[in-house]
């Protein structure tokens, strides 16, 4: 079904046909005329399938030109934030639609204006909108539509009761949108309290990382780590690499070594300043920058299209993280690899995600590298057979 027999605005149209949309992924097919019908909706998918046009669409062409604040959308982290509004403000470049972008880590003065020249629609962070509200800067008297966006993410960074609150100051007249990529317990009762008979859409299985990430377990001892993997980047053939670490000091001390050894780096953490945060997004998504080194902060917050390999430095804390993880590759449909490198301290997590994922990992070995012994290579024998992510990296 093309995206013009869905009901969207033609100015919507023109906008993403400029943009080079063709189809509609699965999401986007049965959300839209939802939305467009005055529907209330919960819409899980993984992760890369297109949920920020899913309600950006619809929304965009209900609210047709520009008039008083009517939209609201929320988002767990700045650098997401800020990836919504700019997807928004490509969707609406052929309307009057006016949109605000509130998150911290910035000035107020530039926000507090933008306010006050009036905004159709507002997309913000929980705490910062929060301030407005508490300094009575403005109200959510007229939001006729409210977005809860990747709303399991903000149920891990402990927001819901900030969302809770926030959505207690809109109307109980407005049309509630929830988003996720999975649905725990908690957010089903969110959903419950807040929204009117929801239609609820499911892409996928709940907690399956996408369909178009292949992922393996590299076996190693623990003091090998870094020369591991020092070696995977040397061999791979990629195009840019996400690198994830547990913790901001881990993230800044591989990140140093990275750069020691010739590799263009970047840093993502929450230590980080905004616009250090800001330029290094940048930089990885205009290609200054081959790899990213980052925190959970980049798992769900992050929209790169063309991330060609994800590598767990660290083994995740949760399978849910290790899913978001992974899903920062393979997005909009193209492939890509994810690796993991994994300890003798890494089982309990390693069995966990594997329960969670309903499959066994495969184990890779790098050929040529000089590996200790270690009992997680003894306990995991590399089959021969196994399929390999992509090697032989030619160097730029």
């Amino acid at each position: 079904m093309p995206f013009d027999s869905l009901g969207l605005a033609e100015p919507v149209l023109r906008a993403i046909g400029e943009m080079g949309y063709v189809d509609p992924t699965p999401i986007q097919e049965q959300a839209i005329p939802l939305v467009l019908a005055g529907r209330d909706v919960i819409g899980s998918a993984q992760t890369g399938t297109g949920k920020t046009a899913a309600f950006g669409l619809p929304i965009l062409s209900l609210l047709k030109s520009h008039g008083p604040f009517r939209c609201l959308v929320l988002e767990p982290t700045r650098e997401l934030a800020g990836q919504v509004d700019a997807a928004f403000r490509d969707y609406a470049k052929h309307t009057d639609l006016s949109i605000c972008l509130l998150h911290g880590g910035v000035g107020y003065g530039p926000q507090r204006q933008a306010l006050a020249a009036g905004a159709d629609i507002i997309i913000a962070t929980p705490g910062r909108l929060l301030d407005y509200l508490d300094q009575g800067t403005f109200h959510l008297k007229s939001v006729e539509f409210l977005v809860l966006d990747e709303v399991d993410r903000m149920l891990d960074m402990g927001f819901l009761p900030d969302v809770r609150r926030i959505a207690g100051f809109c109307p109980s007249k407005k049309q509630v949108l929830l988003f996720t990529a999975t649905l725990p317990p908690e957010i089903e009762r969110l959903a419950a309290w807040t929204l009117r008979d929801p239609a609820t859409i499911e892409i996928g299985l709940r907690r399956s990382p996408a369909e178009t990430v292949r992922h393996f377990f590299y076996p190693v001892a623990m003091d090998q780590k870094f020369d591991l993997l020092l070696a995977i980047l040397e061999a791979l053939h990629y195009e840019s690499v996400l690198i994830f670490t547990r913790t901001k000091m881990a993230a800044d001390r591989i990140s140093d070594r990275l750069i020691a050894h010739e590799h263009r780096v970047a840093v993502l953490h929450s230590d980080r300043s905004q616009a250090e945060r800001t330029q290094a997004l940048a930089g990885f998504k205009s290609g200054k920058y081959e790899v990213m080194v980052a925190t959970d902060l980049a798992s769900r917050g992050l929209d790169v299209v063309g991330i060609s390999h994800v590598i767990n430095y660290d083994v995740p804390e949760s399978p849910d993280d290790y899913i978001h993880r992974i899903g920062r590759t393979g997005r909009a449909e193209a492939e890509g690899d994810a690796l993991t490198l994994i300890t003798a301290d890494d089982v309990r997590a390693i069995h966990a995600i594997e329960h969670a994922v309903g499959k066994r990992i495969p184990r890779q070995k790098l050929e040529n590298f000089p590996y200790h012994y270690t009992t997680m290579l003894e306990d995991h024998p590399i089959p021969k057979s196994a399929v390999r992510p992509k090697f032989g990296r030619r160097r730029r």
